[in-house]
């Protein structure tokens, strides 16, 4: 057992020295029970680049430490410095999530470790038969699929790369922020009072807990739902009308890759009311996870409030609590206090 605490400890401080202050108990999968092996596995794969169509990208290629797990960049760079259309989102405390990317096309961990090493623009592989290939030309991966998992090679499947993937992601737990120690745990000296009225702001005039929840005794927030506010409708607007008058016959019309990224969660509902609609993000080290939105549109925090207080960008399909808010510079300038405190003691 001590053997145990030593290893995760050092894979992850987070789930030690209090870390987790202000998060809701972890669940794992029955099938998929964490072990320091499975994940230092998972840690090693995440780290690789072998699992890239030319051998230079990593998920670690977009998702660095020092930025809570995000790249600092506008929209993720993969293979050959191709582009995409999103902004990398943190993986820490993903495993607290209900659904995961933006558009919340994956239901879970397992379910999202491999999709970014089949997009044609990110990893570049085709198939998890390629992901599959990589590992048994490997005799340190075969070897320990076979032994974490008990398994033969005949056996080895990429689902097993899925799980040890999930297994390290589910170690990047981080709590402990000044707004925890002074909500949560009652020290009242963590904030600052320019920071301790923001927290009154995000709460009541500026509306963010509405989406970005606190709970009596945890916060994530997230609400783990998806809404339209506004970001990206830009584009949409000048065939919005047209584009919904064919979807209700059931039409098909035509869009350009960044115009579908645009449709969010529509893309995996099929709900035309879903058109523009992403997933909350959690706030939590949100100091450290520049740009912001899913398109990465927004370059700071001022901006960011900046654009809630003019109620977003107007679209047919704008959410109700996306609205005016008439925010003093005072508050705004709170507002920034407060999010800055939300990051956690392992990245202070």
């Amino acid at each position: 057992m001590f053997y145990l605490r030593f290893i995760l400890f050092f894979l992850s401080p987070a789930l030690f020295a209090n870390n987790n202050l202000g998060l809701p108990p972890l669940n794992i999968p029955a099938d998929n029970p964490q072990s320091v092996e499975k994940i230092l596995l998972g840690k090693q794969i995440f780290n690789d680049p072998q699992f890239s169509l030319n051998g230079k990208i990593s998920c670690a290629s977009c998702h660095l430490k020092e930025l809570a797990f995000t790249d600092g960049k506008k929209n993720a760079v993969g293979i050959v410095g191709l582009t995409g259309t999103r902004n990398a989102p943190t993986v820490v405390n993903a495993a607290f999530f209900e659904k995961l990317f933006v558009d919340g096309r994956a239901n879970s961990l397992e379910d999202q470790a491999l999709q970014p090493m089949l997009n044609s623009i990110e990893h570049g592989l085709t198939n998890t038969q390629e992901i599959l290939t990589i590992v048994l030309k490997d005799q340190h991966y075969k070897q320990q699929i076979q032994k974490i998992f008990n398994v033969s090679e005949q056996d080895i499947s990429s689902k097993y790369i899925a799980k040890a993937i999930a297994s390290f992601e589910r170690t990047l737990i981080s709590g402990n922020s000044k707004f925890d120690q002074y909500y949560f745990a009652q020290d009242r000296t963590q904030l600052s009072k320019s920071a301790a009225r923001g927290l009154l702001v995000f709460k009541r005039k500026g509306n963010c807990a509405n989406c970005h929840e606190i709970s009596w005794n945890n916060a994530l927030f997230t609400d783990n739902r998806f809404y339209n506010i506004g970001v990206g409708s830009k584009l949409l607007q000048p065939i919005e009308s047209k584009l919904v008058a064919a979807l209700k016959k059931s039409e098909n019309y035509p869009l350009s890759t960044q115009e579908k990224s645009e449709l969010g969660r529509f893309n995996v509902t099929r709900i035309i009311k879903d058109i523009g609609k992403f997933k909350t993000p959690t706030l939590r080290n949100i100091a450290l996870t520049a740009p912001y939105m899913h398109d990465g549109s927004i370059k700071t925090l001022e901006e960011v409030i900046e654009y809630y207080d003019k109620g977003g960008d107007k679209n047919l399909f704008l959410d109700p609590a996306i609205f005016p808010l008439h925010l003093t510079d005072e508050e705004k300038n709170d507002l920034v206090e407060f999010m800055k405190s939300l990051t956690s003691s392992n990245y202070r």
